[in-house]
């Protein structure tokens, strides 16, 4: 991170970013801790001796400023560019136009969402793409099979998803709770990953 740091001048920040001089400093100092997992060398006990390995990056939009920059950096502090895949954000329950946020809670169904939750997201808030009206739906129908056609209703196509999505975020929940703080250090742990290059 230092190594990028002192790289990237905050000139060229306030260009990449649209920081002002009124933001703090946390701001100017993230894009370094953002760029620095591209490297080989931020994971020696994965990639010691190896500083000659490529970085594949997927993400979404809103995170390509970062790595433009990182691709910038990259050359002048020994490594490869980053390459990126870019990918469209997983729209938000209330549609396409929005995307799902930790900012706003009805935008997503969560593991953590108990049924009630679920069954009231989903009434409430989930974009459905049916008519206005029963009579619209059946004569225009939507663009999904049997609702698409018409045989279905909004509601019906609702009640279904409450089913599937209340079975799989229960089973999260039970598999969840049977996790002990000793498998989370071990996954957590820092080590070497066996035949990671066999």
């Amino acid at each position: 991170m230092v190594e990028i740091s002192k790289r990237v001048t905050c000139n060229q920040v306030v260009g990449i970013f649209g920081f002002i001089g009124e933001d703090h400093i946390g701001k100017y100092s993230f894009p370094p801790v953002q760029a620095a997992p591209s490297f080989p060398s931020s994971f020696p006990h994965l990639f010691s001796g190896k500083d000659n390995l490529r970085c594949l990056i997927p993400c979404a939009i809103d995170q390509d400023p970062y790595f433009r920059m990182t691709r910038d950096v990259a050359p002048r502090i020994g490594y490869h560019k980053p390459a990126l895949i870019e990918s469209l954000f997983f729209p938000a329950l209330q549609g396409e136009t929005g995307k799902m946020s930790a900012s706003d809670p009805n935008s997503a169904i969560y593991v953590t969402d108990s049924e009630k939750d679920i069954k009231n997201k989903i009434n409430k808030y989930a974009f459905s793409g049916g008519q206005d009206s029963i009579e619209k739906h059946r004569q225009l129908g939507a663009n999904l099979e049997e609702y698409g056609a018409g045989r279905m209703l909004t509601g019906e196509v609702k009640q279904r998803l409450i089913e599937v999505l209340t079975k799989l975020v229960e089973r999260h929940r039970r598999a969840r709770a049977a996790v002990t703080d000793e498998m989370v250090d071990a996954f957590m742990a820092v080590r070497p990953l066996p035949n990671m290059f066999n």
